[in-house]
């Protein structure tokens, strides 16, 4: 009698932190679908942290798996973690995924422990660029919650039929999806994050939907009166459409951006009639903007050579410009 008790006691337990979970996520949405609200990331990355939290705690504790910290162990007794008030500390986001007992997938986790790192560069101060500029890990975030509350606990408590698609009161044009691609504008630290993370990843994880959930979106209208008109539609990954979409559609791939050598940039400056510009004179520029520091986006560095982007040559062509009787 005593053990039917605890294990009903122990669901009931995981039920609560399900729903408690399932509100955070759907608050998480809310917030960043708001059009009021100007610090969306952080209220987002804060809420489905909260939600995943509770969503790995629920399957723990209904699993008979331990999620509380361990302060010290002996061969016979564990000792946990409590606060001054005496109440247990629990496992964070980051430690319940690394635990062996966790269900979460890799592509998965690297979406959670990308945002983690994210909250964690922005913490106790706003960071507003960041919302357009990795949007695609939420979407994915949120995909990926929907799913595991679905695989983990009942079909029912997906949130796919609570929250519908968010609309917009102008269509999304090919120069706002540009923009919204680009980087340049993030601070430094949080670009040289990202930086350093999706060097750890493969090309296999970077590109894994888990990770980052990317869209291709066409104009389209109804082929025909009176038929059903929706604002998304959803293509197989091997259907023919796809296939031509790829060849038709280049901007569904990430362009490589051009590079350059410091010697092809000091010949377009000679070639724009800056002839007095030098190689020494390139480098002593690059040097006192710091440019080749991460984060900044100037270039990259391929094997042992650097490489300098479009970017960089502008900030030069502006320089030449602006010290035009030297040049």
């Amino acid at each position: 009698m005593e053990k039917k008790q605890r294990i009903r006691r122990f669901g009931s337990i995981a039920k609560t932190l399900v729903a408690k979970s399932r509100e955070a996520a759907m608050a998480a949405v809310q917030a960043f679908n708001n059009p009021l609200i100007t610090f969306k990331s952080e209220i987002f990355i804060v809420l489905m942290n909260i939600a995943w939290t509770y969503l790995l705690h629920a399957y723990f504790k209904q699993h008979g798996i331990e999620y509380r910290e361990v302060k010290k162990q002996s061969a016979k007794k564990r000792f946990f973690e409590k606060t001054k008030n005496r109440a247990y500390r629990y496992l964070n986001l980051e430690r319940c995924l690394n635990v062996k007992e966790s269900p979460i997938d890799k592509d998965t986790k690297n979406n959670l422990l990308f945002l983690i790192g994210i909250r964690h560069e922005i913490e106790h101060h706003m960071a507003p660029e960041v919302d357009s500029s990795i949007d695609a890990k939420f979407q994915a975030c949120c995909i990926n919650y929907n799913d595991y509350v679905k695989k983990l606990f009942k079909e029912d408590l997906g949130l796919d039929k609570e929250l519908a698609l968010a609309l917009q009161f102008s269509a999304i044009s090919p120069e706002q999806a540009s923009a919204s691609k680009k980087a340049d504008g993030l601070p430094s630290n949080i670009n040289e994050f990202i930086e350093n993370f999706e060097k750890g990843l493969s090309d296999k994880e970077f590109q894994d939907s888990r990770y980052s959930y990317r869209t291709l979106f066409v104009p389209k209208t109804a082929n025909n009166k009176g038929q059903a008109d929706r604002i998304v539609e959803y293509v197989r990954e091997d259907s023919p459409l796809t296939d031509q979409m790829n060849k038709e559609y280049v901007h569904i791939k990430e362009i490589e951006r051009p590079k350059h050598l410091p010697g092809e940039i000091v010949g377009f400056m000679h070639e724009e009639g800056f002839t007095k510009f030098s190689m020494h004179r390139h480098t002593r520029l690059w040097q006192k903007m710091e440019a080749k520091r991460s984060g900044k986006g100037f270039g990259v560095m391929v094997g042992k050579q650097w490489y300098w982007y479009d970017k960089w040559v502008d900030v030069v062509r502006q320089h030449c410009l602006e010290n035009s009787s030297k040049y």
